[in-house]
Parts: structure tokens; sequence; C-alpha cells
């Protein structure tokens, strides 16, 4: 540890506006925040006394004006936009958990530690207490219907569905005509009492239904309507009851968080979906019902909130401080953390980048200056294999045979970068998701760190090196020529981890007898839609980037039907093109099925093994989450799986400031 840290960051703060940054980089004097400094309660006047009189003491009448308490949190982007379905950024999920009470938006609950928790509902709807059924209906020709395959589509001759009973694919009819009957999920919701807009205004169920409405409005600038798309109704039998029923065929591992974020209808009813996009009472100064309010805006500079006064939990004593401040501080991590030092931040979000600076925090936190935050997230990265590349894309076919695969993967010292680039704070992965899962199968095949055994399996296929160059080469390898390198690129984004990992790669590769040539992108170029893209374009060799464990296994990331393609209009995430139709079958049957039946265990666990051994993509390591805090902060707690951070800012407060 090293002593001398403290004085050293003392320092830091001058010669920061100086522009030289001591954490690495120059801080150019442009990018200095100046402080906020928190207003101090008035002086009490002095009486004035007459001259010639002798005084008298007269007790002048003082206003006692009580300073809100204040919390500043920093995050490194402005919002494009406050309005629930005007933005994907993490700064705006920021400000909404404060409005919403809600991280899963647009549903109105969190997300925590790969489960689901209620927020503004007395209870999740379950089918084992009856707030949740499927119920049988009858269909015709000219119906809404989801499809054997998944898809809603108007029910018609020739349309294979699922009858009433049936559980699987392989069950599945094709529709002849006349009435036939089909499952269909229903679920009941229930508002917890007192829920209350900011201003005054009670929270009805009619207010998530309007909300409902401008998410399935093709007007709302919403990038996916898949849950809008696959629900039949939605309404609001009385002023705390709504009702979702899914479409008929749907049945929803998920059905109990179809409940959508109340929007203020009595403020915004008035106007058209599009136009509440672009108004300012929605963009930039919505009304929500959580713990805060949104007071101002300061463009490119911060957004203050203000206690919600009719906060339904506010007999709780929450929220805990009366105000909140998002300050936009910029993507520079040198700033942030000398703004949090120098007192102008309280929180540092994950999104300052902090990550790059993780030593200096864990020596800072030593000496007391600071609260580091890390955890393993709920984002993997991993290493895509280009299996199936466009037919445009001229390259040997060297990943077809999965033994290639798997010797890659056992050439890669995984562990070692997890030390050296993650300070051996995170875990490696087997599977798509991590062994924390509650649905991770422990039967998976691992692929160690085993350069022997990789060198071997690729003699075996019949890459050797024959002629000692280090380099190996074809030898009766099936559709490739006699002679035929093994070299080819490994692609990903700019981003430090990204690069640093695959230098590292890149010699344990060499070490195998594999030549890799680093190809290094911005993200806007790598993750764009294809054909265009390299990466959803299908038109790579190895791919590097990152995927989010969800609270249900995302099997479908690798789905034959979700290989970008022109008959796709290039939607889907299977980038590698990988095809195994018992993996469909299987994952297919998971996600179809119900949680806590055997079939939606079971079929889970036999998708990642089937993965595991396929092994289509090599499954890296999780990233940490880290943010950084004053020592005074309390109740700031960083989850695996929330969206974001402020899941619980209600809680957040200052320790030992009134």
């Amino acid at each position: 540890m090293n002593r001398e840290l403290k004085p050293i960051l003392a320092v830091l703060l001058v010669l920061t506006t100086l522009g030289c940054g001591l954490l690495g980089g120059t801080v150019e004097p442009t990018a200095t925040i100046a402080p906020m400094d928190r207003p101090l309660p008035t002086d009490t006047p002095t009486p004035t006394f007459l001259p010639t009189f002798t005084p008298i003491l007269t007790q002048v009448p003082t206003e006692v004006i009580e300073e809100p308490k204040t919390l500043v949190i920093c995050m490194a982007q402005e919002p494009d936009s406050l309005y629930l379905y005007g933005s994907n950024m993490a700064a705006a999920l920021h400000v909404q958990a404060a409005l919403y009470d809600a991280t899963m938006q647009p549903f109105a609950l969190d997300d925590r530690s790969f489960g689901y928790q209620a927020t503004i509902t007395e209870k999740l709807p379950s089918l084992e207490d009856g707030d949740a059924a499927i119920d049988v209906v009858a269909v015709r020709a000219g119906d809404r219907v989801l499809d054997a395959g998944g898809e809603p589509v108007e029910l018609a001759e020739g349309v294979r569905i699922r009858p009433a009973g049936c559980r699987s694919s392989d069950c599945a009819v094709e529709y002849t005509g006349g009435v036939i009957e089909m499952d269909q999920m229903v679920a009941t919701f229930t508002l917890v009492d007192g829920l209350t807009w900011a201003d005054g205004e009670p929270v009805k169920a009619s207010d998530s239904v309007y909300s409902f409405i401008l998410a399935s409005d093709p007007l709302t600038p919403k990038l996916s309507r898949y849950a809008e798309d696959r629900t039949a109704s939605y309404e609001a039998p009385d002023d705390k009851t709504i009702v979702w029923k899914g479409l008929p065929g749907l049945l929803d591992s998920t059905y109990f968080v179809n409940i959508w974020v109340p929007l203020p209808e009595h403020a915004w009813g008035d106007m058209t979906a599009a136009k509440v996009a672009k108004a300012v009472e929605a963009s930039r100064m919505p009304m929500g019902y959580g713990p805060f309010t949104v007071e101002s805006w300061e463009a490119g500079r911060s957004i203050t909130l203000v206690e919600n006064k009719h906060y339904f939990r506010a007999d709780e004593g929450l929220p805990k401080v009366d105000e909140i401040v998002f300050r936009i501080i910029g993507e520079d991590p040198n700033a942030a953390v000398a703004a949090l030092l120098a007192g102008e931040c309280d929180v540092l979000t994950q999104d300052t980048h902090v990550d790059e600076l993780v030593a200096l925090l864990l020596e800072a936190e030593e000496i007391g200056e600071l609260k580091t935050h890390i955890t393993t997230g709920a984002v993997g990265e991993h290493v895509d294999f280009g299996i199936n590349p466009v037919e445009s894309y001229g390259r040997p076919d060297f990943f077809e045979d999965k033994r290639v695969r798997q010797a890659i993967a056992m050439c890669l010292d995984r562990q070692t970068v997890a030390d050296e680039l993650l300070y051996g704070r995170t875990a490696l992965l087997s599977s798509y998701v991590p062994d924390n899962h509650p649905l991770y199968s422990p039967d998976v095949k691992k692929w160690p760190y085993d350069p022997a055994a990789a060198q071997a399996l690729l003699e075996e296929v019949g890459w050797k090196d024959e002629n000692g160059d280090g380099v190996r080469e074809a030898h009766g390898v099936g559709g490739i020529n006699d002679g035929t390198r093994l070299t080819f690129k490994w692609s990903t984004t700019t981003a430090r981890l990204q690069v640093d990992m695959m230098r590292i790669f890149q010699t344990n590769l060499r070490e195998c007898g594999i030549d890799v040539t680093l190809d290094s992108m911005p993200a806007d170029v790598w993750f764009a839609d294809g054909p265009v893209g390299p990466l959803f374009g299908r038109h790579f060799d190895m791919g590097e980037y990152s995927w989010m464990t969800r609270v249900e296994p995302p099997c479908d990331l690798y789905l034959s039907a979700e290989i970008p393609s022109d008959e796709t209009d290039w939607w889907g995430n299977n980038a590698p093109g990988y095809i195994n139709p018992e993996f469909d079958q299987v994952c297919n049957n998971a996600l179809q099925s119900l949680p806590g039946t055997d079939e939606y265990r079971a079929n889970h666990l036999r998708a990642q093994e089937i993965f595991a051994e396929d092994l289509p993509t090599v499954p890296l390591f999780l990233r940490l989450i880290i943010a950084a805090s004053r020592p005074e902060v309390v109740g700031f707690e960083m989850d695996s799986t929330a969206y974001t951070e402020m899941w619980n800012i209600e809680n957040f407060d200052l320790e030992g400031v009134e």
C-alpha cells in the first residue's frame, strides 16, 4: 500500500485545473468542472443601535432557512430524453428509476439477483396464487394468435399452431378452418394503495393502460414492440386492477412482468403519441410517482430532482434526501475521480469509466478517501466464431468443425486475462449464464486452458506445422485446400479492455500455431446493422463483444431463426450463423414452457449442454460493474442484474448530513 497516496490525491485536484492528469493522460482545462458549493444557512442579522440613547436590546426575528439535503450523482452522458419510450441510454434510465420506482422499464417492477420484484403492485401474479391463469379459448380464421414458431399472425388455413394443452412443437397442428381451442394466459395486477402523481392526482390503473397504448402506437419512437405485439388485451376494470391477456398460443415464461409503467393520462391525454414523444413535459420534465420529480434541467450540466411530497412510501421516511442532482461530468474518468475527491460529486455511476482506474480507487479506499463498489455484472464477454459467414465473404471454412472451435477455446488463457485486466475479481464463464444463475447447468462441458490438449486436437483435425514456420497449415482437412495456413482476423471494438485482452489471446494462439491479426474498429462500425456491419453482416472470422445475461437464460441468441440475413431483413443476434436443429428444438421448448415446471428447467439445462459442446462462441468472463462514492454516502448498493444502480435511490443518504 502506498501510504503517500493521500497527499498525492490532494495535489491532484490542483493539477487537474492546470490541465495535468496524475491519473493517466492529460485533462484539458476546458474539462474542469466548477465545484457545486452547498449553500450555507444565512447569517443572523446584526441589531442596529441608536448612538445617543441607551440601547434597548430586543430580539430580532431570524428566519431559519433549512437547506435541503442534496446528493450529487455524476454520470458520463446527458440523456437524450427522459420520455419512457424516447431513449435507451443508461443516463436516462438512471433518472427514470427515480421518477417511476422501477428499473425494468417499460415494465413497472425491479429486476435484481436474477429475479423480479414488485414495486407498485401488491405482488407479482402467479399461477399458484390464482391471480394468473391459462384459459382455453375458441379461435377462428382472422383472429390474432401466436403460431407454433412463436410469431404473431392472423389465423388462416395452413398456419401451424399449438392447440390447447400443447406445450411443444411436436404437438403443433396445421389449421384447416373452423373453430379450434387454444391456450391463453391471463395475469391480474393490483396497484398498491396511495400511489400518487407528483401533482397530487391519484395514479389509476387506466394510466398503465394509457402507457401501453402509447407503447403500441407506431408513431412512438420505441425500439421494440415484442411484448405489445404478443398482447391480446390490456385493460383496467377499475382504478386499482389491470388485466393482461396474451395472444392465444402464447405461453409467456415471464407473464408476471407484463405491467407497463403508468404515465399521466390526465396531463398528456390530449396529445397524440407523436406529440407526446416531442413534448417538453414528457421528454424533459416528465411527471412521475416515484420518490423524486424533475425540478430543472440545465442543458449540458445537470438535471435536478426534488422530493415527491406525494410519494406513496413517504411514511417510511423515504426518500432520505431532499434533492438529487444528476450532474453530467463527461467521459474522462480522471476528471470524474478528481471531482469525487473534491466533494463535487457524491456518487460516480458505472458509466463514468472508473473501471479504468480501479487500482487508484482501491488505494484511495484504503486511506478512507472514497468507497469503491465492485461486483460482477450480468454482462459477459465472449468471442464468436464466424461459422457460416455470408457467401460473399471469401475465406476458408476454418470453423465448421467443432473440434477446431474447442481447440481454440483451450488455447485461450482466460484466467490470466481475468487476473491481469479485471484484478482477479471476475468469474470465468462456461455457458451463456454464469454459474451462480439458478438455471445454470453444472453438466456443461468446460474447456480449460490446456495448450497441449488443444494442439493435439488440431493435429487430429489435420492442422499441422510441417514446414516449421510456427503456423499450422491444412493437411487433409475437409473442405480446405492442403497448405492453407491457419491464419485469420480477430475483430472487436477499440475499447481498452477488448484491445488488451486481444493482445494476450493473440500470444496464446501463436503458441498453438495459429496466426491471428488483430482488427479493432469503432463500436458504431463493428455493431452496424447488416449487411454493412461486419458482425451482424456476418463477414468476420472471430469477433469479440459482450452479451447480457437475463433472468431467463438467453438461449434464443443462438437459434437458427436468429441468423441475420436478407430473409430476416438483417434482424437477429446469431452472428456466428450457428445451426443445430436439436438446439433449436430444446431452446424453443424452454422458451415456451413455464417457470417452475420440469420442462422449463430441463430444457434450459439441456440447451446449455448442447451449446457448450458445439461451442459456436467461447464464453470468456463476466465484466465488472464498478462505481464509486464518497465515504459519507450510505444506501448505495450495486446489484449484478439490476439495469441501473439507482434501483433503491430512495434509500440513498449522506451520513452525518442533516
